[in-house]
């Protein structure tokens, strides 16, 4: 086979296995001891410095995730102004059903609150956490440390653009888990969510960058 054939040949291999990949929920990958996560959002880049030691289940989701495509597209679905920013229901609702019952067991709460900037998994059940992550936009430890909702991560660059997502939708854009107001979110994906809430704000793409 001529080298360029096969040169082809390997980027058309890679791009359909990372489509399977993202498809059948990953290959549980276990993420480095620190790494950092740019999402290229509509309204600019968010930084998240993610710590293994902090939370290693979900560190090692958030890392699968994130390398498996997972976030591209996906829309920062529920916002409380001032309180917290939520997204990780894929754009693709054939991928989003994928994930949704892939749950990692729980992290016990190693002493790191849900302070401004931090970022934790969204979750209803014990052991219940697989694709939803939020980002507190306030000191939350009084009320989200008890849960525990487990820190796994914080915002180093770009607070000031999660605290310009688009807010206005509230809860009506999909709620959280526990208010079981998301089935339509996850069965029609984004072209819903842009039928429904057109000026929800997105990720573009997210990378891991050194």
């Amino acid at each position: 086979m001529k080298p360029r054939l096969l040169l082809l040949f390997g980027v058309v291999c890679c791009a359909s296995s990372a489509a399977a990949q993202a498809l059948s929920g990953g290959v549980g990958l276990g993420a480095p001891n620190d790494f950092k996560v740019r999402l290229d959002t509509s309204k600019g880049a968010i930084v998240i410095a993610v710590h293994r030691e902090w939370a290693p289940n979900g560190a090692d989701r958030f890392y699968e995730l994130v390398t498996s495509g997972y976030y591209d597209a996906a829309r920062f679905f529920r916002i409380r102004r001032g309180t917290w920013a939520q997204f990780g229901i894929a754009a693709d609702p054939k991928i989003a059903q994928a994930w949704r019952t892939k749950t990692i067991p729980d992290d016990p709460w190693k002493g790191v609150s849900n302070k401004r900037g931090t970022v934790a998994f969204a979750f209803k059940d014990p052991n219940g956490r697989t694709t939803q992550v939020f980002i507190n936009l306030k000191d939350n430890s009084d009320t989200h440390d008890k849960e525990p909702f487990v820190v796994f991560g914080e915002v180093i660059q770009g607070m000031e653009v999660a605290d310009e997502l688009y807010a206005d939708y509230g809860e009506a854009s999909g709620g959280g888990i526990r208010a079981g107001r998301q089935a339509p979110v996850f069965e029609g994906g984004n072209a819903y969510l842009k039928r429904n809430f057109p000026l929800l704000d997105y990720i573009n793409k997210a990378v891991v960058i050194r």
